[in-house]
């Protein structure tokens, strides 16, 4: 039988790590001022690089395709759109990344969208990326697709993915990634003033498919009955509308069964007698003496543009102005877009925007975060109270919270990876690998003290002895979540910032668990054993002076 071994053998990589680790903690335990002072002086350094970092909801999840929404005016005509549609899928079909295209022109066949044949939407089936020319990006086929596609004039588009289009239609409410909803009563004053925030909008870096869902343009013929006028032929302003409903829109006068069921017949006047204007200004109307009047006589009818949709949020009505970020992060661009409204857009009396879509999601989820982080520290405070019994302990481990910050907003910075609720529920799980480090390494010290080993010395056998399991703790999940960091495959983007942030921060987080909390316990409880040395001594002191 093999002979069973007393002691541990460690690896060259563990022998290595720690003939550099023991003589540094020994100069940093001779110097704990300086190591806790050049610790806050590289947080606040990482902190300080926040404004370059980006801000978004979630990361675009690949899909392999694209979802464009073309918008024609409100007044096409149904054979022109069913014309610039064949041009449009022309355009998506001649790309050499592209490999098929399905249009849909109008509402769609269970009606769901109240929409009309000014709409049509296309699904884009792309080829696998390798079979894409010059190695391009999908950033760059959209740019070629859509400079093709904006030489038809008088059509705003969208460029979406399937199942993004649909999380972001139900997250903003209107048919785009974001939108500004501007609320107010009077719809000319809404189209005036959305206007102008496109225009302003129009200048800012990363906004792109931006457009104003206009609510205006329905051409409508309205009567307007003249009371005087009729009453001087004895018409009642009532029996006027009765006849034009029954003369334009058609009357049921009887019905006709067929079997069980009942259609009614509805007359009304043959189309050359209501086809314009003129004609419909010359309706009879008949008098109670029997006589025939025109129309016109006794009514104004003019032509007027009126409300195509009318868009409505909690009983107010509001006017969207959608939009999408490309090239650049959400944050970044909403303050500058904000920034830029406030000097450029005057908004009428009464008048109110706010942000819909990807960003508002942000900011609630943003808002949850803030009570949510502090929540979840709190808890941990109080099992680490409960696990040591000592306040100042358990406020030692929370201080190696902030420290694991540093690894993981420096990979976000390294990576170009924006912040999203992605990256911050890797900073939360960061936060609990971190405590449990520390909570390694200050038990075994505790231990030591317990037995009876001077402070300094059980600080620094403690840290020795556990330098092993710290790093194992660190490193398992940094090498855990590495392949989901670097991958490249389609879903991978929801991935990335969680998997970045952990592997950042668990790299700096295990080299500073392990050199700053040794000097921040050092310092701590070596200024709590020096009060208790000298408190005793001040009644003996007393005493003496007493006697004397």
């Amino acid at each position: 039988l093999k002979p069973l071994q007393d002691e541990e053998r460690e690896t060259f990589f563990v022998r290595g790590i720690r003939r550099v680790y023991t003589p540094l903690l020994r100069r940093i335990l001779a110097k704990p001022v300086i190591t806790l002072t050049l610790a806050g002086l590289a947080l606040a350094g990482t902190l300080s690089t926040l404004p370059f970092i980006g801000g978004e909801f979630m990361p675009k999840l690949e899909e392999g395709n694209l979802w464009v929404r073309a918008m024609m005016p409100n007044t096409i005509s149904f054979t022109y759109a069913a014309q610039l549609a064949d041009q449009m899928r022309l355009v998506f079909k001649r790309h050499p990344a592209v490999l098929d295209v399905v249009s849909q022109l109008g509402r769609p066949d269970d009606g769901t969208d109240p929409t009309s044949y000014f709409n049509c939407e296309f699904f884009v089936n792309l080829k696998p990326r390798e079979e894409w020319p010059n190695r391009m990006t999908k950033p760059e086929v959209v740019r070629e697709i859509e400079a093709e596609l904006r030489q038809i004039p008088g059509v705003n588009y969208n460029f979406s993915q399937t199942i993004q289009d649909n999380v972001e239609e139900a997250m903003s409410g209107v048919k785009g990634e974001n939108s500004i909803k501007l609320f107010g009563d009077d719809l000319e004053k809404l189209e005036s003033t959305a206007g102008q925030i496109a225009k302003v909008m129009a200048t800012v870096n990363g906004v792109a498919d931006l457009s104003v869902i206009g609510e205006l343009g329905q051409p409508n013929l309205l009567i307007r009955v003249d009371r005087e006028r009729a009453a001087r032929y004895g018409v009642l302003p009532g029996d006027v509308n009765g006849t034009v409903q029954a003369a334009i829109g058609g009357q049921a006068v009887t019905q006709v069964l067929d079997g069980e069921r009942r259609f009614d017949v509805v007359v009304r006047f043959l189309p050359q007698y209501r086809e314009n204007v003129e004609d419909i200004s010359n309706i009879p109307v008949s008098t109670p003496d029997g006589g025939r009047i025109p129309l016109k006589q006794m009514a104004e009818v003019t032509k007027q543009t009126g409300a195509s949709f009318v868009y409505r949020e909690d009983n107010s009505r509001y006017i969207p102005v959608k939009f999408s970020v490309r090239g650049r992060d959400l944050k970044g661009t909403i303050a500058e877009a904000e920034e830029k409204l406030v000097q450029h857009v005057s908004i009428p009396q009464g008048y109110r925007y706010e942000w819909a879509g990807e960003f508002q999601e942000l900011q609630a989820a943003m808002a949850r975060l803030e009570i949510v982080v502090p929540a979840s520290l709190l808890i941990v405070f109080f099992l680490l109270y409960s696990a040591f019994r000592s306040l100042r302990d358990a406020l030692l481990l929370l201080g190696t919270v902030p420290l694991a910050l540093i690894g993981g907003i420096l990979s976000l910075l390294a990576t170009h990876t924006n912040f999203s609720i992605a990256a911050a529920v890797g900073f939360i799980s960061l936060f609990g690998v971190s405590v449990l480090g520390g909570v390694i390494l200050v038990s075994r010290i505790e231990q030591l003290r317990d037995e009876g080993v001077p402070l300094n010395e059980a600080v620094a056998r403690g840290s020795e002895l556990q330098l092993r399991p710290v790093l194992m703790a660190a490193l398992a999940a940094a090498i855990g979540l590495l392949p989901a960091s670097v991958a490249t495959g389609i879903g991978s983007e929801t991935q990335q910032p969680l998997a970045r942030v952990v592997v950042g921060g668990m790299i700096t987080s295990a080299v500073l668990i392990l050199l700053v909390l040794p000097a921040m316990y050092s310092l701590v409880h070596g200024y709590a054993e020096r009060r208790r040395a000298v408190s005793p001594a001040l009644p003996a002191q007393g005493e003496a002076a007493l006697e004397e």
